[in-house]
Order: C-alpha cells, then structure tokens, then sequence
C-alpha cells in the first residue's frame, strides 16, 4: 500500500530496513532472510555506520515495527518451515531502481557526499554521472512527503552531504563532522612545542658537554645519567609528537585535496 504520511524509523527499524533491501540485490539467492540472516546483515562490520551489534530480540521488535507501518515483514512467498523476511519499500514508495539504491545506502551508512553514494550504490545500480546522483536525490528531495535533504556543508569541504528523512527531520548538528584544526591553529602550537623542546634538549648537551671536560673530582656522580635519562624522554617526546603532526598534515592535504 503507498505511503503518503510521514515515516519515522527508529535507529533499529532503519538498519534492517536497509539490510533487506541491500540483500535483495546483491544475494539474491538467499533472499528473504532467516532471522539470523537477517542479524548478520544488520551487524556486518563492512558498508555500514555505525556498526551495530543488535541481538534477535530488537531485531524481531525492529520487524514488528516495520510491518506495522506496511514497510516489511514476513514473506509471503516463504514455504513455511522457516520464517522469512522481505521488505516492501517498492510497494510503499514506488520507487525507482535509482532511488532504491540511493536510500539503502543512506539507510545503512546515514549522510554522505554525492561522491560517496555514487561508488556505494554501484552494485545495486550504476550512476554514469555524479550528475545522475543529485538528479535523483533532487527527486527524493521533492517528493511529499520529502525522502531526503541537504546538510549544511561542513568548513573545508567540497560537497556537501545528503540524508534520508525516514527516521523523521534531521538535526544538523547532530551529524556535524569532527572540528578540523587549521595549519595556523593546531600545527602552531605543535611547533611551537617542538621548539622549547628542541631548545631545552639544546641546554642539555651543552650542560653534559661542559660535565664531559669538567676533572673527574670535581663531575657529579649522578648527573649525566640524570641527563642522558632526560634527554632520552624528551627525545621520546618529540618522535611521538611529530608523528602527531604528520598525521593532521596528512589529514588536512585530504580535506582540501
């Protein structure tokens, strides 16, 4: 039966929804699912965020709930000696292969670029262009009730990300991508600390060099080793913190590649 009145998925009701529709695609042979099935396609570790580890029950409640709203359930084709599950979203929305693909992506992996659904979707249906991608997310957007909607674009970012709106309005900020320290910001103050140690490190050998000429009556005892055993953390230090700095580079050069 089609659907004209908003749906509001819970976070459960959206992961097996999507898990059908996925397996309906790319395993038919064994689709509809078993209810175990079912639970390990839901709870992959690959293709889904976030990864899930929900148990039968809230699976099985996810199912009643689905069902409730004319959205999936039972099988009516199974054979009876094992129950099975298939969705009805064709039925619900009459949608397109496209559109199909384009929500079971959003269902299993939340807001993403055009960019990302295009190589996500491939094995359920081929998008030539990234053109074609906003093309349809544009009809989803339109449709009434709207299926989906634009995120605010995040700083440092090309494109901005789509979401589905199954799960009901979409709060923003609750999808915000994580703070991106600028080069002016995170890295000076890094450099700034590698810097004074450098500098300290610098005091040191000049220290342990003078110890080195002083007469052996008059040198500390313990000094050097106290100084040799500074000198190794703050060496320590400085590796762990250049590591740190390499891999915000490296983040950033991705972020405005």
């Amino acid at each position: 039966m089609p659907i004209d009145q908003p749906v509001v998925l819970t976070a459960a009701q959206a992961r097996v929804l999507g898990a059908l529709v996925e397996k309906e695609v790319t395993t038919p042979d064994y689709y509809p699912l078993s209810i175990n099935a079912l639970m390990n396609a839901c709870n992959q570790r690959s293709n889904r965020e976030p990864v899930t580890d929900l148990d039968e029950d809230t699976v099985r409640m996810a199912l009643h709930g689905l069902e409730d709203k004319g959205l999936a359930g039972r099988a009516r084709s199974s054979d009876g000696r094992v129950t099975k599950y298939e969705h009805w979203l064709g039925e619900a929305f009459n949608f397109t292969r496209a559109e199909t693909a384009l929500i079971c992506v959003l269902l299993l992996r939340g807001p993403q670029t055009p960019g990302e659904l295009r190589g996500r979707t491939e094995r359920m249906h081929r998008f030539d262009e990234l053109t074609d991608v906003t093309a349809v997310l544009q009809k989803l957007m339109e449709r009434e009730p709207s299926l989906a909607a634009v995120l605010p674009r995040q700083p440092g970012t090309k494109e901005s990300r789509y979401a589905h709106l199954l799960s009901g309005p979409i709060d923003a900020a609750s999808f915000a991508a994580p703070p991106v320290y600028a080069a002016s910001g995170g890295e000076g103050v890094d450099s700034d600390r590698i810097a004074r140690l450098e500098a300290e490190m610098s005091e040191l050998r000049k220290g342990m060099d003078n110890a080195s000429l002083t007469p052996t009556a008059y040198m500390p005892a313990s000094g050097a080793g106290v100084d040799s055993q500074r000198m190794g953390r703050l060496e320590a230090e400085m590796n762990e913190l250049r590591k740190e700095m390499a891999a915000l580079r490296a983040k950033i050069d991705d972020l405005f590649a």
